[in-house]
């Protein structure tokens, strides 16, 4: 159980915190994210977020309209309005005759507490035992006695708590009981971890100084604003709009591919270098391996001219043209236009005054992932033609899918297809060249001791990976990577 103390603020400070999750720097912005999500224009909760929240649909009391204050307000503040307060220590205990567990909550002095508490537990992984519903009790919550229901889509539990003067160290202890009986160990799968490996165990606690300091750009505010929240927001529209495999692929580490010597990206990266990436059309892997919350975000920066800089916004500008046009042919998700009005608002820089260099990053990161997404679209379109091809003789030689699935990275894309070239070579032979010929003409004459044509890969795409490390940014490019082109040889 990850859990955290989210208070509710009318005034508007900016997410801060003074350390996220060591394996999740997108822990608090995700969070975020959800809430922001939780309710549609009117103000009321969509029932996908229900399930996500935890939120029972009939129950005797409904954290509903706390919960879409929260949201309202986030929506309202742009997504400021919220500080995070972790506890400094977690405590889960029980005792074998009782159906309940304790969990105890051990936080520090604040004056968040005096504003209206919403305590969030936040889960690593989803229950994947089908449903359980749960009460919680404690003098703590307001009302004493609160419900959730938990299911595979279940990221978060929400409990409203009561408000206090702060000015003592607390200790939250709140009973935790399944509705159902027997229920007990599916209860402790989920709060401490089990056989359906669902959360983490209470062994892991959080002990953080309070990030309360309000002063402008202080603590996490002028981050989340800028290079996290953009991070952020991309690794999420590119989970929302890339395809999802129905199967895991086989898996591939990036580090074991030949690779070019990795170029820097940054202040002093040569125009002409930026000039080739930005016209470059190969897909694009989002590494950032060695981001987390104890290696804090070194935003990356660019220097561009005049000309390169309305170059990239007018490649922006066709590609998101065509983002658009595939939501409104139904190939994309609606949220997907949210996710990107929200991605260019982060990396937006003024036509006629110059650009941060950071802004000018985040643009040249959101072209990058704009061509990816719609080069694996059109890429989908090329190879239905292919397979929807009028054929007499069977399936001919032609390019095809192969997907494989990437390492765990912190951004994405999560899977890459690299194409592979399959089907048969007889005549007329495809794409082929005078040696595919006569190798044909010995088989068609009976030499078995001869090989026949095969379908070949004959031309390739490379494969570029942004990652960042402690020295900055880099552009590694994977040469002969995804098959493009298929003949006989």
């Amino acid at each position: 159980m990850l859990p955290l103390v989210l208070f509710w603020s009318s005034f508007g400070p900016a997410v801060t915190a003074s350390t996220v999750l060591q394996d999740a720097p997108c822990f608090v912005d995700d969070m975020v994210a959800a809430l922001h999500d939780a309710t549609g224009n009117d103000g009321e909760l969509v029932n996908s977020s229900l399930t996500l929240l935890g939120i029972c649909r009939e129950s005797d009391y409904s954290s509903r309209p706390v919960l879409s204050e929260l949201s309202v307000g986030i929506r309202r503040n742009n997504r400021r309005g919220v500080e995070v307060l972790y506890p400094a220590a977690v405590l889960i205990s029980e005792e074998d005759d009782q159906e309940n567990i304790m969990v105890t909550f051990d936080l520090p002095q604040s004056p968040l507490f005096k504003l209206k508490p919403v305590l969030v537990l936040a889960f690593k992984s989803p229950f994947t035992d089908g449903e359980l519903g749960v009460t919680f009790s404690s003098q703590f919550l307001q009302p004493n006695t609160q419900s959730a229901c938990i299911s595979g889509g279940t990221m978060y539990i929400l409990l409203t708590g009561r408000s206090s003067e702060g000015n003592v160290d607390q200790k939250w202890k709140v009973s935790v009981q399944a509705k159902s009986p027997n229920m007990k160990e599916n209860l402790k799968d989920v709060l401490i971890g089990g056989k359906s490996g669902s959360n983490m165990t209470p062994l892991l606690l959080f002990s953080v100084d309070t990030g309360t300091d309000r002063r402008p750009g202080s603590s996490l505010a002028s981050l989340q604003t800028s290079s996290l929240s953009f991070l952020c927001e991309l690794r999420r529209f590119l989970d929302a709009v890339l395809p999802q495999h129905r199967t895991e692929p086989p898996l591939l580490r990036l580090d074991s591919l030949q690779s070019l010597p990795p170029l820097a990206l940054g202040l002093s990266t040569s125009e002409t270098l930026l000039v080739e990436i930005i016209n470059s059309t190969a897909p694009t892997i989002f590494s950032f391996t060695s981001w987390s919350s104890s290696q804090p975000v070194h935003p990356g920066q660019l220097a561009l001219s005049p000309d390169l800089l309305e170059e990239l916004r007018q490649r922006l500008e066709k590609n998101e043209e065509q983002i658009k046009e595939m939501i409104r042919q139904g190939m994309l998700p609606n949220r997907a236009s949210e996710k990107l009005d929200r991605l260019k608002e982060l990396s937006a820089f003024q036509r006629h005054e110059p650009a941060a260099g950071e802004r000018q990053y985040c643009a040249f990161l959101l072209l990058k992932a704009l061509q990816t997404v719609t080069r694996t679209y059109n890429m989908q379109k090329k190879l239905r033609a292919t397979r929807a091809g009028p054929s007499t003789r069977g399936p001919i030689c032609g390019l095809g899918s192969l997907t494989v699935s990437l390492e765990k990275l912190l951004l994405g894309p999560q899977s890459a297809d690299l194409n592979n070239c399959r089907g048969s070579c007889t005549f007329p032979l495809t794409n082929s060249n005078n040696h595919a010929v006569l190798l044909s003409y010995h088989i068609e004459r009976g030499d078995m001791n001869e090989r026949g044509p095969c379908c070949v890969p004959l031309a390739y795409d490379p494969l570029e990976v942004i990652d960042w490390n402690d020295e900055g940014s880099f552009l590694s490019i994977k040469p002969d990577m995804i098959a493009k082109e298929c003949g006989c040889r």
